[in-house]
Order: structure tokens, then sequence, then C-alpha cells
């Protein structure tokens, strides 16, 4: 196990309930938020296992079932090679349908068509006072997967003892759901869910909480409370990391989202793996907005039918700034609680590079919206420009509420400087935590990707 004594010093000096004030970042107001009802939608026609969205899975995961077999919900159905006790569990019982595959032959989606019935594998309630126990229990029945290990944003691994296990109880990215909406009816099972994590680390629970959060949050007396004060990027874990307990070289921290944490609750008292995800359907493309009480990885289809204003829309499972786009037959993401549709940006603007054209958020005092902080807009996807020299200055800092020199850390990957990649922090960062510097990079770098492959190439040569 590593030495982290230091790491947990530091997190002592953090009072419970400490008020951290954020003034770096940009709140994106777009349209198309969620009101907080619940929409009566039909269930979805199929799910899908999606190990493609667990960084760190280099060998192709093995299929543990073929197509046209039954399974049970929480019956393993892939198996990674390089940890074959960390598998993929189905959400729902039911056939396996189609196992599709993308480039070379990679697996991207079991496909899973549900039965009538919902019928659960059932495990091993595992004991409070076992970290044995709560390993074996977690890692037979998929729940493990839901787990990410920093740095790197990899799945957990087993084999480590994290310093402490992070939890951000509010989203501050643009259309965000209302976290603690998403846990009603699973309180107990959320608080639960704390109570295991606490047997898997050698340090604390932390909780990251907004000052209007539920106060659910503050019922955790396995956790430490952390409130935060702020503009987006507030709410991801990472900054929050940044501020409560800093990730050094050598130091290991796992992160796991509120709806997982009541799936894991649900699994040590029951003994089921019940993959209930509420999900919020949002954007300016969207005829009606709202809640959607599914399973993981279900298929987006039949939220969206007669639910669009046009044709040109992108379908995005996540947020505009970091998630995935999927196709209209798409499913929702392996950590995904939202879905945002937006207007395709595939249209030329005529002399669009000579003046603004249209409302829309930005950091320019070139445009008037800049002066109107709390309009929301509808956007599309048009990047406005292509990529350029990479020479801007002071921009990234302007939304990065963290001790960090963003433009030399990209810099440093690009170049990969091993050294200097090191010293410039980049074992404290995944893409989330700069999605807003490719929002307002002038010189359209694609910031998350280049971040990815230097945390990948960090992560090969350690």
């Amino acid at each position: 196990m590593q030495d982290h004594s230091g790491a947990n010093v530091l997190a002592r000096l953090v009072p419970d309930s400490a008020s951290i004030k954020l003034t770096r970042g940009l709140n994106l107001k777009l349209l198309g938020s969620a009101p907080l009802v619940r929409l009566d939608l039909p269930v979805a026609a199929t799910f899908a296992v999606r190990p493609m969205d667990v960084p760190g899975l280099e060998s192709i995961p093995r299929l543990l079932h073929q197509v046209g077999d039954s399974v049970l919900a929480g019956d393993p159905v892939l198996a990674s090679k390089v940890n074959p006790e960390v598998v993929f569990s189905s959400p729902v019982s039911g056939a396996i349908v189609e196992v599709r595959r993308g480039p070379k032959r990679a697996i991207t989606e079991v496909v899973i068509e549900p039965s009538r019935q919902l019928d659960f594998r059932a495990f091993r309630k595992p004991s409070l006072s076992s970290r044995d126990q709560m390993l074996e229990t977690l890692l037979g029945s998929g729940a493990w997967t839901l787990l990410r290990q920093r740095p790197f944003n990899t799945f957990a691994d087993p084999a480590v003892t994290p310093r402490d296990i992070f939890v951000s109880c509010f989203d501050s990215a643009p259309l965000a759901p209302d976290t603690g909406f998403l846990l009603q009816g699973r309180e107990e099972a959320f608080l639960a869910g704390l109570r295991a994590l606490r047997t898997l680390t050698s340090g604390e629970v932390h909780l990251g909480v907004a000052p209007h959060s539920s106060d659910l949050f503050r019922w955790a007396d396995s956790a430490r409370v952390h409130t935060f004060d702020g503009p987006h990027p507030a709410g991801a874990v990472g900054v929050q990391i940044h501020h409560i307990a800093p990730i050094a070289k050598g130091h290991v921290v796992w992160t796991i989202k509120p709806q997982d944490v009541a799936i894991i609750g649900t699994l040590v008292t029951e003994g089921i793996f019940d993959a209930r995800r509420t999900v919020a359907f949002t954007g300016p493309q969207l005829k009606r907005t709202g809640y959607v009480d599914t399973r993981l990885g279900a298929a987006v289809a039949p939220f969206l039918g007669g639910n669009l204003k046009s044709e040109r829309v992108r379908l995005i499972s996540g947020n505009v700034l970091t998630g995935k786009i999927i196709p209209p037959s798409g499913h929702l993401g392996h950590f995904d609680d939202q879905v945002t549709v937006i207007e395709e940006g595939d249209q030329p603007e005529f002399l669009g590079w000579l003046f603004p054209s249209y409302p829309r958020p930005t950091l320019s005092r070139t445009f008037l919206s800049y002066f109107l902080p709390n309009r929301e807009y509808a956007v599309n996807s048009n990047p406005h420009g292509e990529q350029r020299a990479f020479v801007m200055t002071g921009e990234y800092e302007r939304v990065v509420p963290m001790d960090l020199y963003p433009q030399h850390l990209l810099k440093a990957i690009l170049f990969r400087d091993f050294d200097q990649m090191e010293g410039l922090g980049i074992y404290e960062v995944v893409e989330e935590d700069l999605a807003l510097c490719e929002f307002a990079c002038t010189s359209k770098q694609p910031v998350q990707r280049i971040l990815r492959e230097g945390l990948d190439w960090m992560r090969g040569e350690a």
C-alpha cells in the first residue's frame, strides 16, 4: 500500500463543513434546462454495457456470453483481460441481442433486450467491517466499474487502497441535473453506500456540496462535508480534490458519482445490483425536457421520439462540454445522468468571421452577450473557427480555479516532456477539469483530447 501519510495530514487540516469560495470559472447558461418533474415515457427497448467508457482497459474485454444467451440483472457480461476480477454486469434481465464493435474489433457495446419481468442475481451481503468481503461483492456484481481512480481517471485498481474517496454531490456543468432530485427515494441507499465506501479507504470519504444542496448530504455521518461556492467547474470532483487534499506523485484516490453510491448502497443492504438511473433530458432542441427513471445504459431513442424540434440535431450523452456524441440508436454512457440535444452546427455562417452573427455565450467583449451574463442561449455545435497557432495568453487561467498553468501543461504534453508534465500538475487533472479551456480557446485547440493523450502516455511511462 502506498504511503499517504502526508496527504492525510493535509486532509485533516480541512475542518468538516468547510466553505471554499471559488471565483474563477464560467457558468454557461443555455436554454433547455430540465424542470424538476419526471416524464412518463416508454421503457427503453434495449440496454447496453459500454466498456469503452472506462479509460484504462487497453485490451479488448473478454466476452462472457454470446448473442442469444439469457442473463439476470447483475450477471457478468464482460471481464477485463488485465484484471479478470473486474467485470461489467448486465443492468437488466433479458437476452443479449447484439455485440457492437469498433476499430480493431474492440467491443463498444453489448446490447441486451430486457425481459418483461426484472429478475436479479443474488449476491452476498458484505460486512461493513470486512474490506475483503466488500471487495468480493463489488467486484462480482460489476458495481466496481462505477469507481474511478486518479491520477489518470482509469478504473479503480482493487489491489490498491486509496488515500481518500471523493464524491461531488452537485454538478455545475451546463444544464446539469439536480443531484438531490436524482436521489429522491434512494436516500437510505446513498447513506449506506457511503458507509460501504468508508471500508475501502485508509483515509476519508469526502463530499463536495453546494450552498443550496440537499440536506441529505449533510446527514452523512461516515463522510466529511465541504461546501463549494462559485461558477463552473466548482462541481467538478477534480477541482474539489485540488482544494481539499491535492494529488501528488504516488497518491491514489478514487471518485464516484452520487447515483452510483446509491447503487452500491442497495447492493450491500439488499444483495442485488439495482442499476437504476434517473436521467435529465435537456437542451434547446427538445420540445419537452425533464427527468426519466430508467437504468444504466438505456437506449435514448424512446425518449426522443416526437420530442425533437428538428432533424438537424446533435445528441450528447452528458453535457455540452464533456459529453460524447451518440447516434439516435445509441445508449446512455456508463457514467452519465444527462442527455443534451443541441442544433448541429453544420451550416456555414455568412461573413461569420467578420461580425457576431447571433447571440451566444462568450468570454469576449467583442460580443454583446458578454455584458448579459444571465441570459440563456440556444447554442449549436459550430466551433466558429479552425485550429490555429497555440499562442494566446491568460485565457485558460480565467476559467480554471486551480493552482495550475494549463497552457504550459498542454504544451509540455505536446512535446512529451515527462518532467515538465509532472511539475505542472498533470496528476491533478482530467478532461472535465479543463473542459472550459476548450470553450474559451481562441486557438481552437482540442484541449481534452491533448490531455487524454498525455494522461495515457504518462500512465504508460510510470
